[in-house]
């Protein structure tokens, strides 16, 4: 039997509360949705062995998770080694299920969400909560994102396309502006499911796929006009905004350039965007990590380690502590950022 584990926060009162915007969770178990719905290569689990389970996609391997992928004692033990106080909670993105029929995505969020809330219902000092929306489906995402609000989710986490949709579509405006109105945090993550057909080897959908991903996401929100029609619509961007720092120039020279192509709907220069939207830290390197500070501004990068995977950040919160920041830096990236990005407080975790 697990025991359980001093569930106060490890921040003393002279060291610098510590929020992890990117992690991941999934309850210990699933339903049999493909049975129930008689279609789809929903995720199933296989727990095989104990404190482990196989993730199975249509009776396919996709990945092995060990219980701090489902369970809050022992990612709460795993945060007091860390001196990580607090975890932004959201699902692993293969849980999207975007492409499956609407009414079946909302009852697969439904379930999702209320595990989520009930983390955090459980352990309020410890974990804040981001649903998830069947984005492919504007009235019922609408619907489910009114719940999440209801039952004290602060955001939602969504994929960097939905199905053929960049997030520019016409059709998701209605889900960020009802996001907008409701003070709901806005987390996008990358989804690799098209680039994975392109790209098999070499683990390239995530070394590759992602990071494109993720530029296409923050370039779709700034030409689509989505910050400018939404300034206060707070979206986060997973993986240090993946390819978007390393090309910012080249992108803001193709606005001027070409601006009958890239200026249709939104005649203003990229750059003016940033310092908009928040970006995680999740960039493995000092001087990247240094770069989208001086890009974005301390206030707008927060700790983001994609906890529990294997490419995230094993030492969560290590890059930004053995860096050569001032220690404002420091807090802006470790807390300040986070709850400006959430409009939380530190004393709601005290």
């Amino acid at each position: 039997m697990q025991s359980t584990p001093d569930k106060q926060n490890p921040t003393s009162a002279d060291s610098i509360l510590t929020i992890d915007i990117h992690t991941h969770i999934i309850p210990e178990h699933l339903p049999d949705w493909k049975s129930k719905f008689g279609y789809g290569p929903f995720i199933t689990l296989e727990h095989h062995k104990p404190c482990c389970a196989k993730m199975m996609q249509d009776g396919v391997f996709f990945r092995e998770i060990q219980d701090n992928c489902w369970s809050p004692e022992q990612r709460i033990t795993e945060c007091n080694h860390h001196e990580v106080a607090v975890q932004v909670i959201s699902t692993i993105p293969v849980m999207f299920n975007y492409w499956a029929k609407p009414e079946h995505t909302l009852e697969i969020a439904e379930y999702l969400n209320d595990h989520i809330a009930d983390v955090c219902k459980r352990y309020p000092k410890r974990f804040v909560g981001l649903g998830t929306l069947p984005m492919q489906d504007a009235k019922l995402s609408i619907q489910e994102l009114k719940r999440c609000k209801e039952i004290g989710l602060k955001g939602i986490q969504i994929g960097t396309h939905i199905n053929q949709w960049n997030l520019n579509a016409p059709e998701l405006f209605p889900i960020f502006e009802t996001m907008a109105e409701l003070d709901m945090a806005l987390f996008v993550h990358p989804w690799w499911f098209e680039a994975k057909q392109k790209m098999p080897d070499y683990w390239l959908p995530w070394l590759v796929g992602m990071p494109m991903e993720t530029s296409l996401a923050i370039c779709s929100m700034i030409f689509g006009g989505i910050f400018e029609k939404l300034p206060n619509l707070r979206v986060a961007f997973a993986h240090g905004g993946g390819a978007f720092p390393g090309t910012i120039g080249r992108i803001e020279h193709g606005w001027k350039v070409r601006p009958d192509l890239v200026a249709v709907d939104n005649p203003h220069n990229p750059k003016k965007y940033l310092g908009k939207f928040w970006l995680d830290s999740l960039v493995h390197d000092h001087k990247v990590l240094d770069h989208i500070i001086d890009l974005m501004g301390s206030n707008r990068i927060c700790l983001g380690t994609d906890y529990p995977f294997p490419l995230g950040e094993l030492e969560p919160g290590e890059l930004i502590k053995t860096s050569n920041l001032d220690s404002r830096t420091k807090e802006d990236l470790l807390s300040n950022a986070a709850l400006q990005w959430l409009n939380m407080s530190a004393t709601d975790f005290k």
